[in-house]
């Protein structure tokens, strides 16, 4: 057999294991996700937070609502503290995989006390498992309803646009 066999005699055999890998990665991250979900549901502080990597960062569906992982805590214990955070399931989940194996971008539709939001974000390995690095919550809207969000809306986003150009100071 020459060289040149035996290179991709090697790599067939490899192909198998890579695969698996990257399958066991995709039911970990749906796992992760899983959890992070039914920690909010379960009001459960420690296990929510403790799925975030140091230095996440949540965007909520205000347009307020950036925070870095610190802030997101603030904010969000005092829901957690009287027992009603939220409660969101998946009803679809797509995880897609980076090349390097350590990272992870992830997309979900999920039910909400809103009705139907999408979920999004990213994930990255760390020596204690995959951890969620960043977190995107929209909410959908009908394409054939977003002229009246528009008008809904318009008042406080020009609010928003004003404070963040400084044409308005808080």
């Amino acid at each position: 057999m020459n060289r040149m066999n035996k290179t991709l005699m090697a790599l067939m055999c490899c192909l198998p294991l890579a695969l698996a890998a990257q399958e066991n990665d995709k039911q970990a991250l749906d796992s992760l996700l899983t959890a992070w979900h039914q920690a909010a549901s379960d009001a459960d502080f420690d296990a929510y937070f403790g799925l975030m990597a140091p230095g996440a960062a949540f965007i909520g569906t205000d347009a307020s609502e950036n925070w870095d992982k610190e802030a997101f805590m603030a904010f969000s214990r005092p829901y957690f503290e009287q027992g009603k955070a939220w409660s969101f399931k998946a009803v679809q989940r797509n995880i897609y995989l980076g090349p390097d194996g350590k990272t992870a971008w992830f997309d979900e539709l999920l039910d909400t006390w809103m009705q139907l939001c999408r979920g999004s974000g990213a994930a990255v390995k760390t020596p204690g498992g995959w951890k969620i690095a960043h977190y995107v919550l929209s909410m959908t809207i009908p394409n054939e309803e977003v002229d009246g969000a528009i008008l809904l809306k318009k008042a406080s986003d020009s609010l928003v646009r004003a404070r963040l150009s400084g044409e308005i100071q808080d």
